[in-house]
């Protein structure tokens, strides 16, 4: 599963762990993504996909039990 938000295309992004000596190297940040049933704001029809919480919380989209 790609974890990129259907929403707003949030996808992984790069960056470091630091260690205590300074070592550094790459690592993958996720974002909260869920797959799940939602609505769009406004609108009926019923879909299924990755969405980030972020989503959910601002009311881009509904959740579909």
């Amino acid at each position: 599963m790609a974890n990129i938000c259907v929403i707003c295309e949030k996808r992984p992004s790069v960056g470091n762990t630091v260690s205590h000596a300074n070592n550094r190297h790459k690592r993958l940040l996720f974002p909260n993504v869920h797959v799940m049933r939602f609505k769009y704001r406004g609108q009926t029809s019923v879909h299924r996909g990755s969405v980030c919480t972020k989503c959910v919380k601002s009311g881009k989209v509904e959740k579909v039990v």
